[in-house]
């Protein structure tokens, strides 16, 4: 067995921050021309297979949702929390609802969010407003930042979930606590704040070169020792139960639910990537379903393309991908802040301005 050199952990770990980010966008743009459909129908105008490409989702082929919108967002908020280098005034949830804020902006809502904007809100393409959940517009119009012990609501929709895959990209010391952190900020039912906790804390594991398997596992240990865990638990170990015994199947992934709630979404996504033993094979099968395909489709790719890493993305997926010169690009920073192992020195403020 050889060993990996520093070297070879750099380049495995550049391709898998790529690969995480560029396969959830994938995910989601494969989904969300189905997003609203049945198994049926979805087979009926695809053919047999269902979707086995992009298909054309407001007038072009590749358009990513919500939840890659909202992916960066988190993304951003994350390096302009670091960007405050050592004092670190502004808490990681602050740093990051404020970028929710700035997502809002771009969903044409009137929002003030202090500081600078940065470069992200002037990427035109993300001021497309793409069916954003209604939990997360209405938490962030009301002007607040809910918290774990202080929810603005009791929904568990899979809205936080599909957003945290940068938490577990930033190397933090807990990324389980603060993914659930994150979550909160909009979503007050703890299952869907748990689910985004396990979420981040899967993507981490990964990082740091664990196997999926092995990752469920931990996540699951972390899981038991939370309170109200039990419906994310069972839910999530469903979905290794079903990859373990069963086949990869779209009545498979039905038996998980259809994966609008958080607990479900997160189930289907690592079924999916449990199951598969491609990138192209889990992320088809993540988004042929009756339900949420767009975000069981992000969660999935988010895995898969941290697992394999982005070579193993098919190209003629990425070829007609809306925004990938912008997804690489937050991957890349994203890396170079946390994942490098010289991180970035603070030169890139004017690209994001710290807090």
């Amino acid at each position: 067995m050889t060993t990996m050199t520093g070297g070879d952990r750099q380049t495995r770990l550049r391709t898998a921050y790529r690969g995480c980010l560029l396969g959830g966008a994938v995910g989601d743009a494969l989904g969300a021309p189905v997003e609203f459909m049945k198994l049926g129908e979805i087979r009926r105008r695809f053919g047999p297979a269902g979707v086995t490409g992009l298909e054309e989702s407001i007038g072009r082929r590749g358009t990513i949702t919500d939840d890659t919108q909202m992916t960066l967002f988190t993304a951003e908020g994350l390096i302009r929390w670091e960007n405050q280098g050592e004092k670190r005034e502004v808490p990681v949830s602050q740093a990051v609802h404020r970028a929710y804020l700035r997502w809002l902006g771009t969903q044409g809502e009137l929002v003030d969010v202090p500081g600078r904007p940065g470069w992200l809100v002037g990427v035109r393409g993300l001021h497309a407003r793409r069916a954003p959940g209604e939990t997360c517009l209405s938490a962030l119009r009301s002007g607040q930042a809910g918290a774990r012990g202080s929810p603005l609501n009791d929904s568990k929709g899979c809205g936080a979930v599909m957003r945290v895959a940068p938490v577990g990209l930033a190397c933090l010391e807990d990324p389980f606590a603060v993914g659930c952190e994150l979550a909160a900020l909009t979503h007050g039912h703890p299952t869907g704040q748990l689910a985004a906790g396990a979420m981040a804390q899967l993507v981490a594991e990964l990082v740091e070169g664990a196997g999926l398997h092995d990752a469920v596992q931990r996540v699951l240990a972390r899981l038991a020792v939370e309170p109200e865990h039990e419906e994310t638990s069972r839910t999530l170990g469903m979905a290794v139960d079903l990859a373990r015994h069963g086949r990869p199947s779209a009545s498979a992934v039905s038996s998980l639910g259809r994966g609008w709630v958080a607990e479900e979404a997160l189930a289907i996504g690592v079924f999916c990537a449990l199951a598969a033993t491609s990138f192209e094979e889990g992320v088809l099968l993540a988004v042929n379903h009756d339900g949420d395909s767009d975000s069981t489709g992000s969660i999935a790719g988010n895995l898969l393309g941290l697992a394999f890493g982005e070579e193993s993305i098919p190209p003629r997926f990425l070829e007609e991908l809306e925004l990938l010169e912008t997804v690489t690009a937050v991957a890349k920073d994203l890396w170079a802040h946390f994942g490098a192992a010289a991180p970035s020195p603070r030169r890139d403020l004017d690209r994001y301005p710290s807090g």
